[in-house]
């Protein structure tokens, strides 16, 4: 039997990575930098300080690293408080999950995006954790958000069940030990080795049962 399951957040529950890419995309253009087209692929599972750092070095946008944060988060946090991105099945999933294990998220996006879309979403009862790759030390693919979460739960990492969407979520949630559920992203399709890693896959978070989580683990 699982000890817990962690929830990804954008790609699983919020249909917003495309979302990210765009606010992404207009600061660039908006301050004159040079958007790239591998630039959503290069930047899926990084964290708030790297992806702004990428935006600055990588694409040019001439402004200090710390605005480049503050002006995409912004735009996202404006986004969800007109219309929350939240996927078909999402709500279902968390209430039925929750009643069976604790529920942590382990997530990319900022602390204030996690913390909105909690809120917004009514999920805040649900989830027992929450951990931003901004407050450890790496983002995704490393392991380091799934262990914090893992930690914050009291539970051993190889007693957790993700649900992952992405590429470098499914090999972060891998390296950490975790048996690995996979929602593969319509928009950033996962490549075949991460998806490989996965004990599972559907096609929606809403096909997620109680029994699959067990059979995953």
């Amino acid at each position: 039997m699982p000890g817990a399951v962690i929830f990804d957040l954008d790609g699983v529950l919020m249909d917003s990575e495309q979302l990210w890419n765009e606010a992404k995309e207009a600061l660039v253009r908006e301050a004159g930098g040079r958007w790239r087209e591998e630039a959503p692929a290069v930047m899926m599972g990084m964290s708030s300080p790297e992806w702004s750092a990428y935006l600055h070095d990588d694409l040019g946008v001439p402004m200090d690293v710390e605005a480049i944060n503050i002006d995409v988060v912004r735009r996202m946090k404006e986004g969800y408080r007109r219309e929350l991105p939240l996927l078909p099945g999402a709500d279902k999933a968390v209430r039925t999950l929750a009643a069976h294990w604790p529920l942590a998220l382990a997530s990319s996006s900022n602390r204030e995006i996690i913390d909105l879309s909690l809120e917004l979403a009514g999920f805040i009862e649900f989830f027992q954790v929450s951990v931003s790759s901004e407050e450890v030390e790496r983002g995704k693919p490393a392991p380091d958000v799934y262990l914090r979460a893992a930690e914050a739960l009291a539970v051993d990492s190889s007693e957790c069940v993700a649900i992952e969407d992405s590429s470098n979520g499914l090999r972060a949630a891998a390296a950490a030990g975790m048996a690995v559920l996979a929602v593969p992203n319509p928009h950033y399709p996962p490549d075949r080795d991460a998806l490989s890693l996965a004990a599972a896959t559907v096609a929606t978070v809403g096909e997620i049962t109680p029994e699959l989580i067990e059979q995953v683990a």
